[in-house]
């Protein structure tokens, strides 16, 4: 009927005798029908050679590109009783406002004056460490000053040693010296003796030699007590040394054991006094605790906890908090097939719940309603959804994204890949094949292919 073989029927079949083939061949309209048949089909034939843009889909929500802009809750550090209130859900907080005061419930912090008694204990402690200090300053003094007095104790035990010795070794040599005249006395006397015996000296004189070898004798005795009494003065000398070693050896012992004693106590103070100003750092610190305040600007989402009274623990979480200051972001979630065709800086179009959108992922220049986007960062993790999760940031060189816009809105991007024809995004899909890998240019490539070109 559409006259598409060469072999046409008319010569087999008489078409006059088939109303049918009468009322074909009479209506002109089916002719136009078949030409836009005729058209149709080419014209689908022509759309399987159109280009195609390749993407990645994704869904997730607005979220805010830093940490610290994201929505966050209040703890208390300390544990403590709910006193006083002073914000409701909705209020817009400075840095630093007050949003609740504590009262303590540990009994030891119940003493008013807790700081200001630990500050005097650390006055105190610091006054003893002061006065160790100085105790251990004069007790070496003293013990220079006993081992300077030793040094002169010393010096004059050996000088009276030395005089000691000297003596003695006098007194021996006269000890000598009179032994000698002695020996001359009784010799005198003997030869006295003798003379007078033979009749040539007189009695008289015999008698002088006597009496001088009498005196002689009387000196010897003398000389060799004197001699004995220096031996005994060295002996006492000497003794004198080894007494003067001992009292101020024993003297500089008890010094340096006192100032040990003084040095390992002012180290016991010192550590004491480290104590206690770590101690009362802590209560003044502790003191601050009691007002929970604002970490930034914001507005007060939601009150965790409530009522007058109640106690609660270290860690509880008091209330929510948005910033009023954030740069929004989007986070999306994609499949793992496509995870490995996400690269960091690549163009991403979203758009948001609530915004009219037309969209056509395959061409995206013609959708309506769509933002641009970037893709600053990607978790390498994937999450307990069973997907990986892309960071997306506004695109600075498309137009703005609504002011209106907030956190934990829902948005849908699609990821900007290769360009390929209709028929071969069709076969890909149907066999379930994953998109083209695709690396975009980067801008130094895009300057040296259009270098070349000019060329």
């Amino acid at each position: 009927m559409l006259n598409i073989s060469n072999n046409h029927i008319d010569k087999y079949v008489d078409k006059s005798k088939y109303k049918s083939t009468q009322i074909f061949a009479d209506n002109k309209h089916y002719q136009v029908i078949r030409k836009i048949v005729w058209i149709v089909c080419i014209l689908i034939i022509l759309v399987f050679f159109l280009p195609w843009t390749q993407n990645i889909k994704g869904s997730g929500y607005v979220t805010t590109l830093k940490p610290g802009q994201r929505p966050q809750t209040i703890h208390n550090i300390i544990p403590g009783k709910v006193e006083e209130w002073y914000v409701q859900e909705g209020d817009f907080v400075n840095r630093g406002d007050t949003i609740m005061r504590l009262s303590e419930i540990k009994e030891s912090y119940f003493d008013p004056n807790l700081v200001e008694n630990t500050g005097n204990q650390m006055r105190a402690k610091e006054s003893a460490l002061q006065s160790y200090g100085d105790k251990v300053a004069a007790l070496t003094i003293q013990i220079a000053a006993i081992d300077k007095e030793r040094g002169l104790k010393m010096q004059q035990a050996q000088n009276k040693r030395k005089q000691a010795l000297l003596k003695m070794k006098s007194d021996s040599i006269d000890l000598e010296a009179v032994k000698t005249q002695l020996t001359i006395a009784e010799t005198q006397y003997n030869r006295a003796f003798n003379l007078n015996a033979e009749g040539l000296k007189p009695m008289t004189y015999v008698e002088e030699k006597k009496v001088k070898l009498q005196q002689m004798q009387a000196k010897v005795i003398t000389q060799e007590n004197k001699y004995v009494v220096s031996q005994n003065e060295l002996l006492n000398a000497e003794v004198e040394i080894n007494r003067v070693q001992a009292t101020y050896a024993e003297k500089l012992a008890k010094a340096k054991s006192d100032r040990q004693t003084a040095i390992s106590t002012q180290y016991d103070t010192e550590s004491q006094v480290s104590k206690l100003r770590t101690q009362y750092a802590n209560y003044v610190i502790r003191n601050g605790m009691y007002y929970i305040t604002a970490p930034q600007n914001g507005y007060v989402n939601r009150a965790l906890q409530s009522g007058i009274g109640e106690t609660i623990k270290e860690g509880t979480s008091i209330v929510s908090i948005m910033p009023s200051d954030y740069q929004i972001a989007v986070e999306t979630y994609v499949d793992p097939l496509n995870f490995p065709l996400i690269k960091k800086g690549e163009k991403v179009r979203i758009w948001f719940d609530g915004w009219p959108t037309i969209v056509f992922s395959g061409w995206p220049g013609v959708s309506y309603g769509t933002f641009g986007g970037v893709i600053v960062a990607k978790e390498n993790f994937i999450s307990d959804n069973g997907k990986y999760r892309v960071l997306i940031a506004p695109d600075p060189e498309e137009k703005n994204w609504p002011k209106q816009l907030s956190i934990g809105a829902g948005a849908q991007t699609i990821a900007l890949l290769q360009d390929v024809p209709i028929w071969f995004e069709l076969w890909r899909t149907l066999n379930g094949f994953p998109p083209n890998f695709y690396n975009p240019a980067k801008e130094g490539d895009k300057a040296a292919d259009a270098k070349k070109k000019k060329k």
